[in-house]
Order: structure tokens, then sequence, then C-alpha cells
């Protein structure tokens, strides 16, 4: 644990020291974009945030390779290399379109590339999924599978990236929830160690996020743009899939794993999923959205889970921080349910399940009950609430 507790701390250093850096070249050589129409903030802002958090990321890596309690995963770099290099491709794509504004096809191919060096050169893959019992497809079924699974979630984390300390902060939440799902995890299905690549990846991302959030708190001084977004979504649906993606729930021991067969099973698939939902919601939806209306599923607009927070009343840091708290509530529930029958606790999962519905209610009571929104004293005679800047300004932040 000593040893995750430290690359964290680097790696948190280190993105930090290197986003003043970027921040301080961004503004004295003017690299930010124009507003946009869809564009939330109102002021020129530096988009290349995540190439500190990917500096960060290779800082982290670097110092892994000449530790011995990490050379588990570097014993065949490969799957490393691979994961880095896909990486590299994702933030490089990502830097040109904070910078020039890519059209959505150049990027998407991308995506599908970078996911596919990874399924293929690093040969992580979901090898089996729960449907009606057990489905176990062929290696181009998994293949397929595990680079589609990449893509949804790179595009997940993207797409709710729409207000200041959204990302980090959700990423940094559901990352910290993973790594202690993993690190138990390794423990219960008999690993020789608890040193490995998942939940190593997990702590560096923790450590990222936590790195450049200051730099993109509220108002923010830079954004992570699309390279940290992307990223972000790349290493943590890579992580899930290097620790779950080839369990079996068909060969998991019932009894092992709780007096709940079904929940006990499949809670080590679902968790990951459940740490990542509200993105998955707000991308479904999106899709669902766009498509009906006749345009194409990455078209931007203004109707994004954060946008409908603010159009309640909420001020951008409140919803931020109910963000947070739907991640962590729903990441944790799952997480005590997982614990909880694996401990043999009293009540088992019921510990889980309570935990999420007094979490759930708790949520939707602060997300439902409207904000009241301050006029600021600047604001002209007249004008009403809804109209008038929310007193802590206008969210420089813009959503894809």
């Amino acid at each position: 644990m000593k040893q995750y507790l430290l690359i964290t701390a680097v790696t948190a250093l280190v993105t930090f020291g290197l986003s003043w850096a970027v921040w301080r070249i961004a503004i004295r050589y003017k690299l930010h974009p124009p507003i946009r129409d869809r564009d939330v903030h109102t002021r020129p802002t530096p988009r290349l945030g995540g190439i500190a958090m990917f500096l960060g990321v290779l800082a982290a890596f670097a110092i892994s390779s000449q530790n011995p309690f990490f050379s588990i995963f570097w014993a065949d770099p490969m799957p490393v290399l691979s994961i880095l290099g896909a990486t590299l491709l994702i933030v490089l794509v990502g830097i040109a379109d904070d910078l020039w504004d890519l059209d959505w096809m150049i990027k998407l191919g991308a995506q599908f590339l970078a996911a596919g060096i990874i399924a293929w050169f690093g040969e992580m893959q979901i090898y089996a999924l729960p449907i009606g019992g057990l489905t176990i497809g062929s290696s181009a079924m998994s293949f397929v599978l595990t680079v589609f699974a990449i893509v949804v979630v790179m595009n997940a984390v993207n797409f709710i990236d729409g207000l200041d300390g959204l990302v980090a902060g959700v990423c940094l939440i559901s990352n910290g929830i993973f790594f202690v799902y993993s690190y138990v995890l390794t423990r219960d299905i008999g690993s020789s160690t608890y040193f490995n690549l998942a939940s190593f990846i997990a702590v560096v991302l923790v450590g990222a996020c936590a790195g450049f959030l200051p730099f993109n708190w509220n108002r923010a001084k830079m954004f992570m743009g699309d390279s940290g977004a992307l990223m972000l979504g790349l290493l943590m649906a890579t992580s899930a899939i290097a620790i779950t993606g080839q369990l079996n729930p068909a060969t998991l021991d019932p009894e092992q794993f709780g007096r709940s067969q079904l929940l006990g099973a499949f809670i080590p698939i679902l968790l990951p999923i459940a740490v990542v939902t509200l993105p998955l919601l707000d991308f479904g939806s999106a899709v669902l959205r766009r498509m009906r209306a006749g345009k194409s599923p990455f078209s931007p607009d203004r109707k994004h889970l954060h946008h409908r927070m603010l159009d309640m009343g909420h001020s951008d840091r409140a919803a931020v921080l109910i963000f947070y708290a739907w991640t962590a509530v729903i990441g944790i529930a799952v997480l005590l349910m997982y614990i909880a029958t694996r401990e043999d606790w009293f009540g088992q999962y019921w510990i889980g399940v309570a935990f999420g519905v007094v979490g759930i209610s708790a949520c939707l009571v602060v997300t439902l009950l409207p904000a009241r929104r301050r006029i600021p004293a600047s604001a002209p005679a007249g004008v009403p609430p809804a109209a008038a800047p929310a007193a802590d300004g206008p969210s420089p932040q813009e959503t894809p």
C-alpha cells in the first residue's frame, strides 16, 4: 500500500508542477482557441492540461519500471508499452483538436486505433460476458467488444467535461474506489502479490487528477481538453479490462463469494461500470438525443446533464459537487456490496444496498431542490435571477 501511495503522491506533484509550466507557456504564447458558440466559458482559456497529466502518467510509469515492487507487470513490457503508445496517440490527437477543432470522424478513428492497439498488442481483452448465464465468444468477438468498450468509456468521460473541475473530480473519486476494489479483488482471487497493472493505473490516475484539479477548479485557469479527458477514459477502461475482463463468473466459487451466488459472482464485473455510471448515462442520452434529431452522435449541444443542473438553478460549483456525490454514492454502494459478501458481514450485501438507498435518496433531494441563485450587485435592475450570472461566475468550460 505504501508503494501505491508513493506513486500517487509523485504523480500528483509532477502533474501539478507541469500544469503550472504548461499554463504559463500557453498564456505567454496565447495557445488557446477562440471561444465557440457552444462554449460556456466567456474568456479564452488554454485547453492543454492533458499534456501535463500525460507527462505525469509517464513519470509514474518510468518510476515503476525501476521499482522491484512493480516488476510483475514489467516482466513482459509489451502490454505496458502498448498502453503508453495508445495513450500517446490519443493525447496527440486530443491536443490537435484542442487547438484546431478536428473533424469528429478523425477523432473517432484515432480512438478506435488506440483501443485496437491495447486490445491487439497489449492482449487485454474481454473474454467473458454475462448474458443470460455466460457467453464466451470467439477471439474476434472479444477483440471487437474490447475496442467498443474502450471507445465508449473514452467518449463518456469526454462528454461530461463541461464544468470546472467536473471530470477531474469525478475521475479522482472513481479511480479511488476502483483501486480499493482491485486491491481487494486481487487478494480474493488468491494472487501472490497485491501489485498489478490495474491497481497501478488507478492510483496513477488519482494522482494525475489531484495534481491538475487546482488549475481546473472554478474559476479554471486551464482545461484538460480532449487530450486529458480522452486519456482518462482510455486508461480507466484499460485498467478495468486488465483485472475484470478475463474474469469468468461461472468459475467463481459461490461459497467463496458469499451466500448470494448471483450478486457475489457478478459484482466484480459490475463495479467498473458503476464507477462510470454518470458519464455513461450522459453519453447514452446524448447519442440518442442527437440521433433522434437526425444529427451526428458527436455533434455538440448544450443539453448534457450538467447543463440541466445549471438550468435547474444550481451554481457551477454546486452542480459539480452534486456530481461528485452521485459518483461516490454509486461506487461506494457497489463496493460495499462486494466487500460485505466477501467478509460475511452482518446483513451481507444489504449493507451496501442500504448505503445506496440512503445515499441516492439524499442525492435526489439535493439535486431536485431548486437552488436559490443570488443576483450579483452589478446585475442590471429588473433582471430576473435566471437571466443573471451565477454568484461564482459563468463556467469557463466547453462541452463536446
